[in-house]
């Protein structure tokens, strides 16, 4: 079962993915869905089928862009964005941790980027009944840095750099006992600066307070054991690179158990009510291959099994950056 949220002005409404049509239900927002199925203890996806309507709208439309009616982020907090904490999990996969190998070291020697790699390779899955070693863990920000299907992202005039990663990111509601549930999982554009990231790891955490794109389709049952897709970078109207990717549990130094209980240990994360979108991590990017993305090239991200690709295009902001002066009150 896959969802879109969609709006029109001021007007927002959810959406059944029946393709080639959009059936529309009764609800704005899938945020108000989950937390009625939370609150009532329903299975979300009978919620969703007990809402759907008879009426529908083509989906070719809107997801070119020609509709009056445009995609947003397939989840969000539409009340208050600043209760949507966006974060996410890096070295994951081996092409990830082979990528930020290169760009931190020239010399044979492990950085500590391998190295946590390797030991979520050893050491990242559930023995027992216990949680396994902690993964790298990364804060990119609140829920309005998110961004939907057509929508760009931007280089902002103080970065160096702006870069597709093509993931798949878990959402999640806390619900009103403080417990995460997951809603299900989509695709995602991470989207950081592996320019500023490069200079030296510890510039990583700055690195990812980027926006970042979801959709445009939330998956609610996912498959998520063995997941391949597709990256590409298109630009002047042909594709300037493109590689096959894959995620899901079997591509994964983690297991998606031992990344959630880490996420969800931290009680700041188990307020009731908030949302939570989590990057699983990236098996390869462009910049990686040499790749440096230019205004106006568009980045596709596309996993099989997760509804139709998300595309979005690259936009610089003009620079230089101003100096942020503080004063006090």
């Amino acid at each position: 079962m896959r969802v879109v949220q969609l709006a029109r002005g001021r007007e927002r409404r959810v959406a059944l993915v029946k393709e080639p049509r959009l059936r529309w239900l009764e609800a704005d927002s899938l945020y108000r869905l989950a937390w009625q199925a939370a609150c009532e203890d329903l299975p979300l996806r009978d919620l969703i089928l007990s809402r759907a309507t008879g009426e529908s709208a083509d989906y070719d439309l809107i997801y070119s862009g020609e509709s009056e009616w445009r995609l947003l982020p397939c989840a969000d907090h539409p009340e208050e964005p600043s209760r949507c904490l966006v974060s996410g999990t890096g070295l994951t996969h081996a092409s990830s941790a082979k990528n930020r190998q290169a760009m931190h070291t020239a010399a044979a020697e492990l950085t500590d980027s391998m190295k946590m790699y390797l030991w979520g390779v050893e050491q990242g899955r559930l023995r027992d009944g216990a949680p396994g070693i902690a993964p790298e863990w990364f804060y990119k920000g609140p829920g309005s840095i998110l961004r939907a299907h057509l929508e760009p992202l931007a280089v902002p005039a103080h970065a160096e750099d702006g870069g597709e990663e093509a993931e798949i990111a878990g959402v999640y509601l806390i619900d009103p006992a403080g417990r995460p549930r997951r809603i299900g999982m989509a695709q995602g554009n991470e989207f950081s600066d592996h320019v500023h990231e490069r200079r030296n790891y510890l510039y990583l955490a700055e690195s990812k307070l980027r926006q970042c794109a979801i959709g445009p389709e939330l998956c609610l049952d996912p498959d998520f054991s063995d997941v391949t897709g597709e990256a590409s970078i298109h630009r002047g109207g042909g594709v300037l690179w493109r590689q096959e990717i894959h995620s899901g549990q079997a591509a994964m130094s983690h297991e998606l158990a031992n990344l959630e209980h880490h996420h969800f240990k931290h009680a700041q994360h188990l307020r009731p009510g908030d949302v939570h979108v989590h990057f699983y991590g990236a098996d390869a990017f462009s910049f990686g291959a040499g790749v440096r993305l230019e205004a106006g090239d568009v980045m596709q991200v596309s996993f099989r099994g997760f509804g139709r690709p998300l595309r979005n295009p690259l936009v610089v902001e003009p620079g230089p950056a101003p100096l942020i002066r503080v004063e006090g009150l």
